[in-house]
């Protein structure tokens, strides 16, 4: 009889919590949090409190993650509509009321300071992938108009503050549940040929189209100045173009092995720009070098691939639809960063995941494995 009355032990209630979990993606996310921690130590060790902070973020991520995770994909689905509702309205009241800083008015206040284009990263992807989950087996031409249009209204929204940067990762997200749901490739070529063809076309005339007073329809002027620069930063080595070259002397001159643990010439003289936030990586790269980034690009790999992994096993559509987008936003994080401080990309506001510092970026990066690993328990636990 006591047997039966016995209270389970700590280790018995705690335990369930964590049953499920995909221990591989968490491997990945702890490599990538490592490195970044390293990192920080170097690039930020003389802006004040920015290696503690930047720890604290990475705690309150994992705290968040765990709570997501316990969540099932089911139950997400009721978010969906109430917070895509709920950031769309918000991105209004920031276009009528909100707050400008450095030109851009991103913020807005409600009794604190918010930016309510972060919400959208997650939104985005739980409305899509709640809308063609609603539709799942009679999906036609229209549903896929009509998630375009769902997906054009806050992507506009925030090109118009402007933020590119934000405006990017929000686009992928929402593309990649509408390719996810089953747009064919005969809708998805034409764009991207017409793309590559449109940016040849930038590369040959350059010169004429950079010229002093030439103005490109649609782009704000800084977005242009920015595509100008990275077609030739030579033109402006002490202006515009000093994030992208130093940025690139940086990485050359890490070699293979790298300069060392706190030895970056580059980083501790100050020629990086923004070295702790979006350039972090052309720090780690000068101090790791090629061999530190093929690491990196590792753990990148493995979050990316499980993540997909992920997806494919996940047991409906919703879950299906929204594990492969968070998973996107992910690489979109990761390869625009990369690119942008290598060069190969205009330099937008994209940090790089769990190395660059900020909170908010930090907290989205945490509800995102959180839906990963509420996806992961859910098909193991249906399993057993």
């Amino acid at each position: 009889m006591s047997a039966v009355l016995d209270q389970p032990t700590l280790m018995r209630r705690v335990l369930p919590l964590f049953q499920g979990f995909d221990w591989l993606l968490l491997c990945a996310v702890l490599l990538l949090c490592a490195l970044g921690l390293v990192t920080m130590y170097s690039s930020g060790y003389d802006h004040g409190s920015r290696f503690y902070d930047h720890g604290r973020n990475m705690l309150l991520a994992v705290a968040i993650m765990f709570v997501v995770a316990q969540v099932p994909p089911q139950r997400l689905m009721a978010f969906a509509v109430p917070l895509y509702t709920l950031g769309v309205a918000l991105l209004v009241a920031v276009a009528l009321f909100g707050i400008t800083k450095k030109g851009a008015q991103r913020w807005i206040n409600l009794g604190l300071v918010i930016q309510p284009s972060e919400i959208l990263k997650i939104a985005m992807p739980l409305m899509l992938a709640w809308w063609f989950q609603r539709r799942e087996g009679q999906l036609r031409a229209v549903d896929f108009i009509a998630a375009g249009l769902l997906l054009a209204l806050p992507v506009g929204l925030i090109m118009k503050q402007p933020d590119l940067g934000t405006s990017l990762l929000v686009l992928a997200a929402g593309l990649s549940v509408i390719f996810f749901a089953g747009l064919g490739w005969r809708l998805v070529l034409p764009p991207v040929l017409v793309g590559a063809v449109v940016v040849g076309l930038v590369i040959w005339y350059e010169p004429q189209l950079c010229a002093e007073g030439m103005r490109w329809p649609v782009l704000h002027d800084y977005q242009q100045q920015r595509i100008c620069t990275l077609l030739d930063p030579s033109k402006d080595p002490l202006g515009r173009g000093f994030h992208i070259i130093q940025g690139m002397i940086a990485i050359g001159s890490g070699g293979f092995w790298g300069k060392g643990f706190m030895e970056g010439t580059q980083t501790h003289l100050e020629f990086i720009p923004e070295r702790t936030t979006d350039f972090i990586f052309a720090a780690y790269s000068e101090e790791f070098g090629l061999a530190g980034n093929l690491l990196l690009m590792a753990g990148f790999a493995l979050l990316i691939l499980r993540g997909l992994l992920i997806a494919l096993n996940a047991p409906t559509l919703f879950a299906r639809l929204l594990a492969g987008a968070v998973t996107m936003i992910f690489f979109t994080y990761a390869f625009v960063n990369m690119g942008m401080v290598s060069g190969i990309l205009p330099v937008v506001g994209v940090p790089l995941p769990f190395v660059s510092y900020g909170g908010t970026a930090m907290v989205t990066l945490g509800m995102g494995l959180g839906i990963l690993m509420s996806v992961a328990r859910s098909r193991r636990l249906m399993q057993t």
